[in-house]
């Protein structure tokens, strides 16, 4: 017991309390008769560390752990989940901080209100706002969703956020990681559990259509999270991105010309061809209309000037992925481009279209 305790970095007495109370309990001894852990003992204890240091209580960990519905590839991949929702709130507040510093170089006052919605409490409420005020249904990208659902009656959400997209005329199960989204889900939305894609908590077929949108670039494990709704439904409808097609960042001309980091972001993104073989699919394209309601990153390709708006950037993961030093870059360099008229020269073009295809796709199966 000394010994593991001090390859854990826990104290013998956290290790006997452990013990007492059933959490993570030697399953063998010595030949002196010493408590002995067997590696079935140190996965499990290694569990059980991760989750204390993510903050959960020992009755939320003991759930966590015993749950005889996940094998150890299961709960491991939950709880990768659940340190990728923790790194994307790191990055959150990283950015906030650099907002501040940001404003602060200026020689500009920050209010103790401004303070304590960047790095306080209420800093994830705010992004929750930005998130409700932006990211809403887009009925003409809804009906191609919905369309594709058929006569489905049971339908699985698969990181369903806020619940945008979700059809109201059939029996929807919500799963989403992130108790910040979870918290965000309006009043009579659907029940919502809190898992992750790549190990979904149903059985084989147990739900008539899986879907999921604009949600797999957000995945640990984006070829197993399709696997999974694979396996939990019989058919499988998914919102996502194209980047098989050779060029494909210079689709669209915030990427091309303002932001190649973009790239970056999705260098290990599956390909449509391989997420469509995972689930069995085709694909076919999803033109975003130029007054798209819902406020994804492509969404304001006919109005550039909304880029600059941070509130409309924060509802983006992708700004938060290229980092404070690119978004500034990008917003000043478009700021400074729409002010002299040269991107109105770049893409006057663009002007004369209801609708633009931008790489969304979505993949039905």
């Amino acid at each position: 017991m000394g010994r593991v305790a001090g390859l854990a970095g826990v104290s013998v007495r956290t290790l006997h309390h452990y013990d007492e109370i059933g959490l993570v309990r030697p399953s063998a001894r010595t030949l002196a008769g010493y408590r002995a852990y067997s590696a079935g003992d140190l996965e499990r204890l290694r569990e059980v560390l991760a989750y204390r240091r993510l903050g959960f209580g020992l009755k939320e960990v003991a759930e966590l752990v015993g749950d005889p519905s996940t094998d150890a590839v299961a709960r491991l991949r939950r709880l990768r989940g659940l340190l990728l929702d923790r790194r994307d709130r790191a990055d959150a507040m990283v950015a906030a901080i650099d907002r501040e510093l940001g404003v602060r170089a200026k020689g500009l006052k920050v209010t103790p209100e401004e303070q304590l919605e960047m790095l306080g409490a209420r800093l994830y409420d705010a992004i929750g706002r930005s998130y409700s005020a932006t990211r809403r249904t887009e009925p003409r990208i809804a009906a191609q969703i919905w369309d594709a659902l058929g006569d489905a009656r049971t339908v699985l959400n698969v990181g369903a956020g806020t619940g945008s997209y979700e059809p109201t005329d059939r029996e929807v199960t919500a799963v989403e990681p992130s108790a910040v989204m979870r918290g965000q889900r309006p009043a009579g939305s659907a029940p919502c559990v809190a898992a992750a894609a790549e190990s979904l908590p149903f059985e084989d077929r147990s739900f008539d259509v899986a879907m999921a949108v604009s949600t797999v670039h957000h995945w640990g494990d984006p070829m197993a999270g399709l696997r999974e709704m694979r396996r939990v439904a019989r058919r499988v409808v998914v919102l996502t991105f194209d980047t098989d097609e050779p060029g494909w960042q210079d689709r669209f001309w915030l990427t091309r010309d303002y932001l190649p980091e973009f790239a970056g972001v999705l260098a290990d993104f599956p390909s449509l061809a391989a997420m469509a073989d995972a689930i069995g699919g085709r694909a076919e394209p999803v033109p975003v209309p130029w007054d798209c309601a819902d406020g994804l990153f492509e969404a304001y390709w006919r109005r550039p000037g909304a880029y600059l708006e941070d509130q409309v950037r924060r509802a983006m993961s992708v700004w938060t992925r290229v980092g404070p030093e690119a978004e500034r870059r990008a917003v000043g360099s478009l700021g400074d481009d729409l002010d002299s008229g040269r991107w109105a020269e770049r893409n006057g073009e663009l002007a004369g279209l209801d609708a633009a295809d931008l790489g969304l796709r979505l993949l039905t199966a």
